[in-house]
C-alpha cells in the first residue's frame, strides 16, 4: 500500500487557525458505512447533534489526557561548538542564540530525563548545555535560568534526549514558562487563550501525571451541556489516557506504508474503564471512541489481551493497566473493540488518516474529505470534525 494512496489537495484556508468561540459550534460530517439502501452515505450536519446520533446503550470512550505547555524557548551555551574566528565576533551570537525545545516523553527510569524535539536540530550536539528563562507571551527573564538541561543523545529529524537539572518544582516552572505546543500547521504564536482552549473539558486535573504534548482533538467540540445530554439519555462515559507524543507529529518518510514505524506512546485504562469496555463488548454494545488516540489505546490493549492472556479467546477485551501503545492501523486492519468513531480531519498522508480509513473504507473516507473541502469545512485541530458508524 503507497503512501500517496492518501494524498489530498487542501487550500491553506482551509485550516482552522482560531478556534471557534463556542466549542460545540463545529460542524460534523456523518458517514454512515452501514447503510444498506445507500450504502457510503455521508450528511452535514452540526456537532450539537451528536448526542442524538449515539444510541442509548453505547460507550463513549475518551481520552483525558492534559496538555502541558511542552514547548519552551531559550539558548544554548554554544560550548560545543567549532573554534571562532576572532574576525566574526556576531557568530557567537548566533551560536548563544535562541532554540525551540518540544518536550515529547518523559523517560520513565529517569524523571529528568526527556526526549524532544530541537529547533536548529544540526547545531545541537552532545553535551551541550540549554538554559530557559523565557515566559509565556514575554521577554527572557533576568537572573539565573528557571531551567537547564544538558543534551545526552542525539537522534535524526532534530530528535534530542536532554537530562534537566534536578529542581524540585519542575512542572510548576515548565507551566510558568513553557508555551501551548500548537501544530506547526496553525501559523501563528500562541496566546494566553490557548491554554483553556487546546484542552479538552474533561482532560484530566492540573499536576497529574498525565502530560501531552497535544491535544486528543476530537474531544475539544465537547462542553459540559452536551455531555450533559449525553448522559441524560442514559450514554455511559468511560475515560482512558493517552499520554499524545511524538507520533503525532512523525511524518511518514517511507514510500510503503508497512513500511512505518510508530513512535510508543504511554497509556493507561483504569479498572472502571476496563469492566465497561469489556461488558459493552460481551453484550454487543457499540464502542464509540472519541478521537484516534483513544482507538489506538483500545486497540493496542485488546491486541495485549489476546497475546498475552491466551486462556480467552476473541480478542475482544482489553486488559486494565498501563502501557505503550505502538500499534499502526492503516486499512486492512481489523477491530477488535472499537465500532464508531468520531474524530477530526487529519493531514494529507498522515497514520492518523490511515486510521480514519481503516475504520470507514479508504474510498469513502477520501471521498467524503474530498466533499468537506468543497462544502468548506473547517480542518485540523482547531477545526470540524467527522462521525464514522
Amino acid at each position: 500500500m503507497l503512501v500517496s494512496d492518501f494524498q489530498y489537495d487542501l487550500p491553506p484556508e482551509r485550516i482552522a487557525q482560531e478556534p471557534l468561540a463556542d466549542r460545540a459550534g463545529s460542524r460534523l460530517l456523518h458517514l454512515n458505512r452501514l447503510n444498506v439502501d445507500q450504502p457510503g452515505s455521508w450528511q452535514d450536519r452540526r456537532f450539537r447533534e451528536f448526542p442524538g446520533l449515539l444510541r442509548p446503550d453505547d460507550l463513549l470512550v475518551v481520552n483525558n489526557t492534559r496538555v502541558f505547555p511542552a514547548r519552551l524557548y531559550g539558548h544554548r551555551s554554544g560550548q560545543r561548538a567549532q573554534p571562532l574566528s576572532p574576525h566574526n565576533p556576531a557568530a557567537r551570537d548566533f551560536l548563544r542564540g535562541r532554540i525551540e525545545v518540544l518536550l515529547t516523553r518523559q523517560v520513565a527510569d529517569d524523571p529528568n530525563e526527556w526526549e524532544c524535539l530541537v529547533r536548529p536540530g544540526r547545531k545541537i550536539g552532545i553535551g551541550e548545555k540549554l538554559y530557559f528563562s523565557c515566559s509565556p507571551g514575554g521577554p527572557p527573564e533576568e537572573g539565573p535560568p528557571v531551567l537547564e538541561a544538558e543534551v545526552t543523545d542525539r537522534g535524526s529529524f532534530g530528535e534530542r534526549r536532554i537530562r534537566f537539572a534536578p529542581v524540585p518544582d519542575f512542572f510548576a516552572r515548565v507551566e510558568r514558562i513553557g508555551h501551548v505546543p500548537l501544530p506547526p500547521y496553525i501559523d501563528r504564536d500562541d496566546r494566553a487563550a490557548d491554554r483553556e482552549r487546546y484542552q479538552t473539558v474533561y482532560a484530566q486535573a492540573l499536576g497529574s501525571m498525565a502530560r501531552s504534548v497535544a491535544a486528543p482533538t476530537a474531544g475539544l467540540h465537547f462542553t459540559p451541556e452536551i455531555l450533559k445530554r449525553i448522559r441524560e439519555r442514559g450514554i455511559e462515559i468511560a475515560e482512558i489516557t493517552l499520554h499524545v507524543g511524538l507520533g503525532t507529529f512523525q511524518p511518514v518518510r517511507v514510500e510503503k506504508v508497512e513500511d512505518h514505524k510508530l513512535h510508543g506512546e504511554q497509556y493507561e485504562i483504569p479498572e472502571a474503564a476496563a469492566r465497561a469496555i469489556n461488558l459493552a463488548k460481551a453484550e454487543g454494545r457499540r464502542v464509540v471512541a472519541v478521537g484516534t488516540t483513544t482507538v489506538r489505546t483500545l486497540e493496542y490493549a485488546a491486541e495485549y489481551a489476546t497475546k498475552f492472556a491466551a486462556e480467552r479467546t476473541g480478542g475482544n477485551r482489553v486488559e486494565a493497566g498501563r502501557g505503550e501503545a505502538d500499534v499502526f492501523i492503516y486499512p486492512g486492519y481489523r477491530f477488535r473493540i472499537v465500532d464508531a468513531l468520531l474524530t477530526n480531519f487529519h493531514l494529507p498522508q498522515s497514520t492518523l488518516l490511515m486510521l480514519v480509513c481503516a475504520l470507514g473504507g479508504k474510498d469513502l473516507v477520501m471521498s467524503a474529505y474530498r466533499h468537506a473541502v468543497e462544502a468548506g469545512y473547517r480542518f485540523y485541530s482547531y477545526g470540524d470534525c467527522m462521525f464514522i458508524e
